[in-house]
């Protein structure tokens, strides 16, 4: 059983002893820290909840929102709500900042505590090393009964959501029914089985097909929205006739698509597309992370803008946005991040977009995504052991790659002519990453294989 700490918060594992897992004890010393974090800013002392389906998720919910009162802090809690739509209601409500309960990708055991400040983005590094040790030193102060926080709910965020996604200039409800989309959407027993029909409904599509919609938190696949978990949609799709298959994971803020032959378009190139039609309307630089595929830096030099690639993290990516004042960015997992609506990763505005400039296009998804360079890439990961030096790694990799271009920002990235290998360790699991891109799926697969035997060999040495 596991229980990570990092800057973007707490998550874990439930069941277990408390300290090894996301016990009961973790979750109050990790909420009573983010609310003193918050207590000690100048914003107001209100705090936005909500959580996916996933099944401890009320349980996680309660402690959460009681903690925060006992400290004085007002609690809004928005009860099954997306990622995005917590990251939003947190600017509406003029609250002080917000905690997303999920594991994202991870399975059902699996629970998350995702702290946002009061733009509704995620905290930075020096705020989450400072929550972790607050946490650590379990030094708190509570409000005496007469200054407790109060508890209300909010149930009309996702409409608001979708209703801001609707105003957006380059998103066109009325060219998306005129092209009388049918469509199939997966949501893994989880909130974008509530949300992505809503949305679908609001956009004018009027065939849906609907999987795995019904939010219980008992996921009927891997929630990682990868192309071996989604067999069943691919097969629908194509049975019926289908345009094209949506894909989210449990908090929605990761996208994948279904062409309407079956075939995956590929995770990796949700971005891509979103960013395709971005360029098309309006010109300015694009961001994604080191293990992002090059096909957003050739698309975007295309329209001759500026690629620029940010660490892997959505608070990293957000930061280069900004500093390069980016039209579009996100990450390679399905993750888009457009600023004209808010700075997070939001599968719901990637929908609409991608429907959009599909209806402009007037083509099926197959053949827009043959329209983007074709690379392939490979994600194969180590678990690492107690004790294993992970810096002791990277830089034996590093070194036996020093004549080709690298970059040491995140972990370790190395360029060869037409691939690339991104080695890193997870922030979210007990895991060294292993990323590559190469034109076609066998060398992208025997590059990451490669590097997968070179880092086993170099440990086997060291623990002999």
């Amino acid at each position: 059983m596991t229980l990570i700490k990092s800057i973007s918060g707490i998550r874990g594992t439930l069941g277990g002893r408390s300290g090894e897992t996301l016990s009961p004890i973790d979750v109050v010393k990790f909420a009573a820290a983010y609310g003193a974090w918050l207590l000690s800013k100048p914003v107001a002392h209100k705090v936005i909840i909500g959580r996916d389906a996933r099944l401890s998720g009320r349980m996680v919910a309660q402690l959460v929102a009681s903690t925060l009162q006992a400290q004085g802090i007002d609690v809004v809690d928005l009860d099954l709500a997306t990622t995005p739509t917590v990251e939003m209601a947190v600017v509406w409500e003029k609250a002080g900042g917000g905690i997303i309960l999920t594991a994202s990708h991870n399975p059902a055991e699996w629970n998350a505590l995702k702290l946002l400040n009061e733009k509704g983005e995620f905290i930075n590094d020096a705020e989450g090393k400072a929550i972790v040790q607050q946490a650590e030193q379990e030094d708190f102060v509570f409000a005496d009964v007469h200054a407790l926080g109060s508890y209300t709910t909010q149930t009309n965020a996702l409409a608001q959501h979708i209703e801001a996604i609707l105003a957006l200039p380059l998103v066109k409800p009325a060219l998306i029914q005129q092209a009388g989309f049918s469509v199939a959407v997966d949501a893994v027993c989880s909130v974008g089985g509530l949300a992505v029909p809503a949305l679908l409904e609001a956009l004018g599509v009027k065939q849906v097909h609907r999987l795995h919609c019904e939010p219980t938190g008992h996921f009927p696949h891997n929630p990682e929205p990868l192309p071996e978990h989604l067999t069943e949609i691919a097969a629908l799709v194509k049975a019926q006739q289908l345009d094209l298959g949506i894909v989210v994971d449990p908090d929605v803020d990761r996208l994948a698509l279904v062409c309407e032959d079956g075939s995956m378009f590929g995770e990796e190139y949700t971005l891509v597309a979103a960013a395709d039609y971005i360029l098309r309307h309006t010109p300015g630089a694009t961001v994604s992370n080191l293990s992002s595929t090059r096909a957003l830096r050739d698309v975007t030099e295309g329209y001759q803008q500026t690629y620029s690639a940010a660490a892997v993290g959505e608070v990293n990516v957000v930061h280069k946005m900004k500093a390069t004042k980016a039209v579009i960015g996100g990450e390679g997992n399905g993750g888009i991040i457009y600023p004209e609506l808010h700075y997070g990763r939001d599968a719901l505005v990637g929908i609409a977009l991608i429907l959009t400039h599909l209806a402009e296009q007037k083509c099926t998804l197959s053949a827009l995504r043959k329209r983007y360079p074709a690379y392939a890439m490979s994600k194969l990961k180590i678990e690492l052991q107690p004790g294993m030096d992970t810096e002791a790694i990277l830089q034996h990799c590093q070194q036996l790659y020093q004549q080709q271009p690298h970059s040491t920002e995140d972990g370790l990235k190395i360029e060869f002519e037409q691939s690339w290998v991104h080695l890193r360790r997870s922030n979210t699991e007990p895991i060294i990453r292993i990323y590559t891109e190469a034109p076609d799926a066998p060398q992208a697969n025997a590059l990451g294989q490669r590097f997968m035997q070179e880092i086993k060999q170099f440990i086997s040495v060291e623990s002999a």
